[in-house]
């Protein structure tokens, strides 16, 4: 096994209770401690340095204690183990930062911008285009509930109250309106589609 570590159970902030010192260093010794062999080849996993697995176990166990401090938790195992595996977390997380100063120029990083190709943006163009002539083929009404509701994003209390119509009312101009404005898309896709 390896050696243990000290732990300063003292300078854990707000110990004052020598008798709550006392039971937690007497249940990390009879609870933590026994599974320090389990706790190392749990840490090594992912080809971690001796080193770095005796930080992390150092880092564990004085978050053990810090969590601990209020209220001993009961089984240590399951409580233990979450801890340590929420710390491999942080560490992976904290090792995937790059730090700004040390590129001068985002493009040395060869990361992929999530720019469309030219011709996705060609595509989408022409989708849009062909939506809004769509939607000007449909009647007023029906337009300004879709375009409140889909684009502007408002409720249909606040399109309702924009209008001055019902809420039942919007909610049929939104209904009958999508149903008008597909029949127009896929009808107009379809006879795209159909030889003259």
């Amino acid at each position: 096994m390896a050696d243990r570590p000290e732990i300063d159970f003292e300078g854990l902030p707000g110990a004052g209770e020598a008798a709550r010192m006392d039971r937690l260093k007497s249940w990390f010794v009879q609870e933590v401690l026994p599974l320090e062999a389990v706790l190392i080849q749990y840490l090594s996993r992912g080809g971690r340095s001796k080193a770095d697995v005796e930080d992390l176990r150092q880092e564990l166990y004085s978050r053990v204690c810090a969590a601990a401090r209020n209220e001993i938790p009961h089984p240590a195992r399951p409580f233990v183990f979450t801890i340590a595996r929420n710390l491999l977390i942080d560490r992976v997380r904290h090792e995937q930062v790059v730090p700004f100063d040390t590129v001068e120029n985002l493009e040395d990083l060869n990361v992929a911008i999530d720019e469309p190709a030219p011709d996705r943006v060609v595509i989408a163009r022409q989708e849009l285009r062909r939506l809004q002539l769509s939607l000007d083929r449909l009647p007023e009404r029906f337009r300004t509930a879709i375009v409140l509701r889909k684009v502007d994003g408002l409720s249909v209390r606040e399109i309702a109250q924009r209008t001055g119509v019902a809420e039942k009312t919007v909610e049929k101009h939104l209904t009958e309106g999508m149903r008008a404005l597909a029949h127009i898309l896929y009808r107009d896709a379809f006879d795209l589609g159909r030889p003259s």
